[in-house]
């Protein structure tokens, strides 16, 4: 019981409680037991002192009770008061004697906190104060979190890496500019390097939502047993490593996108955790009982074929439905050889101002050169390419020389019959060298996980940094 009682006070912080009830027993034996606990206490004991108090001394949070002089049993006073308390944004607890699943309904869903029934057990209002407090502390960090994201300067809105001039991404950017004023879901399809992100990005900006949060998840990259607590959040001490409150990624995106990316490797025991979400729009930050609601935009992509994935059952129909309410496929650069110009001097330009050489231009040859690669890695490797020509150049001009690209091209119509583990070998080079010897970017030209490939360095005994 001290324990618990030590935690309660380390919660309270000094929090102010107002205790809002006709009965004047009832606020004494509150004010004892929250006192005793570490908390400030003030006290109201009808609906217009409750008002005042909350305006003048703004308490950490309120405990309401459902029936003042008007009437003793219906909690409609308690709920009118409610209502006019909703625009301080300060946490409410409801408080009645005469409890009913359906009262508890409406005060929740007019924004009250939790419902706590008269007699009240002290270890449980102590524990839903001491939620509703970090809850509530925790939404104001979320609030400083948006503002921060939504203070980007108008220029780093505009996505200046956005290029489409091929009739492919012509069509593609008339797609865009009808669905993006929607709140659609929409699935990205396409090759690793294709642009999905830069696509996402897009449909955010020309969305009614582009003055909020563009938040972006790697679904890869997030552990099992993190998946949770990365994209709905925690409070300290939900789990034995939260020492600290963690705002989740759905808070983060509020009233903004959320970009789900490699949602095709989502394993098959997370993704009813987040259809629950997609389908409801609810969900409980780890560690409180409060159900949040979800108010974004859904983008996901994907270079996986979700229906290879939904043959083999290892994604969800249901899932796969809250997705892709609309789907966009990207197309590779080798489908969008109009862009090739525009995008490698989009490239020069930026690679050039990183490593301070300015006016680089390509030659003619170089230009055709790109034009005849195969580009597995499509734009991330075009991307590669061109910052390691910046860095060879040695006159303003790009030439083939410092390009570094193999003799193969799109033009070639044979393949060399080799052993399998040779060629194996050959095609791990070659992505090594055209990432500069970055694994993870390596990887996913290769299309195989980090894991792998560094097994395979190993096998092959092939050097990276």
């Amino acid at each position: 019981m001290n324990t618990a009682n030590n935690n309660t006070r380390s919660n309270a912080n000094n929090a102010t409680v107002l205790i809002a009830d006709d009965d004047e027993d009832i606020r004494l034996a509150l004010d004892l037991l929250l006192s005793a606990n570490g908390f400030k206490v003030i006290e109201a004991s009808d609906a217009k002192q409750v008002v005042l108090q909350t305006q003048r001394q703004k308490p950490d949070l309120v405990l309401l009770d459902m029936n003042f002089s008007r009437d003793t049993t219906s909690g409609q006073e308690g709920l009118d008061i409610l209502k006019q308390l909703q625009q301080s944004n300060i946490p409410v607890i409801l408080m009645t004697a005469w409890g009913s699943i359906e009262l508890a309904v409406k005060g929740l869903q007019q924004g009250a906190c939790d419902f706590i029934e008269k007699p009240w057990n002290k270890a449980k209002l102590l524990n839903s104060i001491s939620q509703q407090l970090s809850h509530n502390r925790l939404k104001q960090e979320h609030q400083g979190y948006r503002q921060l994201l939504s203070s980007k300067p108008q220029s780093k809105l505009q996505n200046k890496n956005w290029i489409a001039e091929s009739a492919a991404m012509q069509a593609i950017e008339q797609l865009v500019m009808q669905i993006a004023p929607t709140d659609a879901n929409v699935l990205i399809l396409g090759e690793n390097g294709t642009g999905k992100s830069l696509l996402a990005e897009r449909i955010h900006q020309l969305s009614s939502r582009e003055d909020n949060p563009f938040i972006a998840v790697n679904m890869a990259a997030i552990p099992d047993n993190l998946f949770e607590s990365e994209l709905f959040g925690h409070q300290k001490g939900a789990f034995t490593d939260a020492k600290q409150h963690r705002v989740g990624r759905f808070q983060l995106a509020e009233q903004g996108s959320l970009f789900l990316d490699e949602i095709g490797s989502l394993p098959l025991n997370l993704q009813p955790k987040l259809l629950r979400v997609l389908e409801t729009g609810h969900y409980e930050i780890l560690g409180s009982s409060q159900t949040e609601h979800a108010n974004v935009r859904l983008i996901s992509a994907t270079n996986a074929n979700l229906n290879q994935l939904l043959k083999d059952g290892e994604f969800r129909q249901d899932l796969l439905y809250r997705l892709n309410t609309l789907v966009i496929t990207m197309p590779p650069l080798r489908e969008r050889l109009a862009d090739m110009q525009p995008l490698s001097e989009n490239f020069l330009q930026h690679f050039g101002q990183k490593y301070q050489k300015s006016s680089l231009t390509l030659s003619s040859g170089a230009l055709k050169k790109l034009q005849q690669h195969s580009w597995p890695g499509n734009i991330r490797e075009l991307s590669h390419v061109i910052e390691r020509a910046v860095l060879l150049a040695t006159t303003t001009e790009i030439g083939i020389q410092q390009l570094l690209l193999d003799t193969t091209d799109i033009e070639s119509t044979g393949v060399t019959l080799q052993p399998l583990e040779q060629a194996e070998q050959q095609l791990i080079e070659k992505a090594m060298q055209v990432t500069n010897g970055q694994v993870i970017e390596a990887a996913k030209i290769l299309d195989i996980s980090r894991n792998a490939l560094y097994r395979r360095l190993e096998k092959f005994n092939i050097h990276y940094e």
